[in-house]
């Protein structure tokens, strides 16, 4: 009896540690299912083309008070109270060679700048009540504007810098402004910048005041005239200075078609080069269902809707003009804490960086190189999380030709594909996000593909029709034999929530010396299938792949 009461007793012990650990762990899963996968890429054309610097990052104004959900997330990580002589900081933007930086913000139009015949003291950011987002008017001393650029050149970025767009205007009801816009300051300031010989890629006009707004709105009449003013300054400053003229960037606010519609009839052709818009598609920072939304492909691909209409729009109205993702964090209000800093957030980032390259997107700023819970950077020791880690990788691997993708796969497994950067071939992102299945991957190419069948014959499989359709890549090369690039990313511990990366199986952390990790992949037989591990996302580079797309 006393043995018996024993083992049950065990049993129930071991029942309850596991039953703890699977409770515990909640978004990894004990078993796995193998699945065969067959891809095709289609390699002779492109459907879209991204701008060699597609991967941004954002510098914001936020002061070390500025708090979401009773969290103080951003300290001393903004564009004036950051500290520049941080090593790790320069090396990381360096590591990009070049990483494009967007400055602005939502204090962005409170901003002015201490140059010229200002009309009120240069002071700085406080708290206010009846102020925009509950702080005050703030300034940018010509001095730390002096320090900003000169650590920007000194890394080597492209910088897109917002300007205030409220300038001069009177608030009416509710979120509308209106009133000219004065751009007397404005202009002072890109006075200066030229004076000094400061290299500016594209001044953005505006942040968030586009269609209802957030914090204040601005009708699309006015905003379009402002606009025409803003390029006549930029064309007379710039007019006998040797400095490349800069891009004209607007309105760096939510898409709502009717309002960006009328902002291109407005302010026509030659006026605004680049058509900027915000995307937060996965709702509040605090939002509990924020790992699940991360996680569920369908609810990934709903804002597929917003690239093609946003790009769409541009076709019809303002053909002379690109499109980008002026900001973007997932999560609103700083981000979510313990989840946009960790590695689970690589999911949604590397997806959304697929999808809009695939609906002509340009470029991608991420909110925030350094500062709430969605900095690519820690923001007090500007450690790397694992969103950088992405971020570089696919800045180094995706060229600007993107390419179309055909799968049998189910939902779970995401497919984008490109050319690969600065050689031939073509590079592919996979991110499973699945739980359970590890998807054996065969990858061909072809030069025409017919995906419907007639209804009257029988249907064929995808893997079917690639066997006549397709090559399979594999064929020997020159030398005898061909390799493959492999970069899979895994969370530490297989830990979703985890702040370390792991890539090809050893952790992404900064060296000894105090320097960005190399990012260096497995080398594969090229006749090797590829394995995608559940919960895990890679970069398989394809050197020899023949895509006439990308020569």
């Amino acid at each position: 009896m006393v043995k018996l009461k024993n083992k049950a007793m065990g049993f129930k012990v071991c029942f309850f540690v596991i039953l703890s650990c699977l409770l515990l762990a909640p978004e990894t899963t004990m078993a796995q299912e193998l699945k065969r996968v067959s891809i095709v890429i289609e390699g002779a054309r492109r459907v879209s083309e991204t701008d060699e610097n597609f991967v941004c990052a954002t510098l914001d104004w936020w002061p070390h008070d500025k708090c979401n959900y009773e969290q103080c997330p951003w300290g001393y990580s903004s564009v004036i109270n950051m500290d520049l002589t941080r090593p790790l900081l320069s090396k990381a933007i360096q590591a990009f060679k070049p990483l494009r930086i967007r400055i602005g913000g939502s204090l962005q139009d409170q901003v002015t700048y201490d140059v010229g015949n200002l009309k009120t003291p240069c002071r700085p950011f406080r708290k206010m009540n009846s102020g925009l987002f509950g702080f005050s008017k703030g300034c940018l001393h010509m001095k730390r504007w002096d320090e900003l650029h000169s650590f920007l050149t000194s890394t080597g970025a492209v910088v897109t810098f917002g300007l205030n767009a409220l300038s001069g205007r009177h608030k009416l009801r509710g979120k509308a402004w209106g009133g000219a816009w004065d751009h007397v300051n404005t202009q002072d300031f890109i006075n200066y910048t030229v004076s000094k010989g400061y290299a500016i890629d594209s001044w953005e006009f505006g942040n968030e005041l586009s269609g209802s707004g957030v914090g204040a709105s601005v009708s699309a009449e006015l905003y379009g005239k402002d606009l025409i003013v803003l390029r006549d300054v930029i064309n007379k400053v710039y007019k006998d200075s040797r400095l490349v003229k800069p891009k004209l960037v607007a309105p760096g606010g939510f898409y709502e078609r009717p309002w960006y519609s009328k902002l291109l009839q407005i302010s026509g052709p030659g006026v605004v080069d680049v058509v900027t818009h915000h995307m937060y598609n996965l709702g509040s920072g605090n939002d509990p269902a924020l790992v699940k939304k991360i996680l569920d492909p369908s609810f990934l691909s709903k804002v597929s809707e917003t690239f093609k209409d946003v790009n769409q729009t541009i076709q019809e109205h303002g053909p002379w003009a690109s499109p980008w993702v002026g900001e973007s964090g997932g999560a609103y209000n700083s981000g979510g804490r313990h989840v946009s800093d960790t590695f689970i957030d690589s999911f949604w980032y590397l997806d959304q960086l697929g999808m809009s390259s695939r609906h002509n997107t340009k470029v991608y700023c991420r909110q925030t190189l350094v500062g709430g819970f969605y900095g690519l950077l820690e923001k007090n020791t500007f450690v790397p999380n694992p969103d950088y880690y992405s971020a570089l990788l696919w800045h180094r691997l995706m060229g600007k030709g993107v390419l179309a993708v055909h799968t049998d796969g189910p939902p779970q497994l995401r497919v984008y594909a490109h050319c690969s950067k600065g050689r031939a071939g073509v590079t592919l992102l996979l991110i499973n996000l699945s739980n359970q299945s590890d998807f054996t991957v065969s990858v061909s190419n072809g030069k025409k593909l017919v995906m419907n069948v007639e209804s009257k014959k029988k249907k064929k499989s995808l893997l079917d029709t690639l066997k006549k359709t397709f090559s399979w890549i594999g064929s020997k090369a020159s030398d005898g034999y061909l390799n493959r690039e492999e970069y899979h990313l895994t969370p530490e511990n297989r830990d979703l929530r985890s702040k370390t990366m792991i890539l090809n199986g050893k952790p992404l952390k900064p060296t000894a010396t105090g320097d960005i990790p190399s990012l260096e992949p497995v080398i594969r037989g090229v006749n090797s299938p590829v394995n995608v591990l559940p919960l895990s996302m890679a970069f398989i580079v394809l050197p020899n792949f023949e895509a006439s797309a990308c020569s």
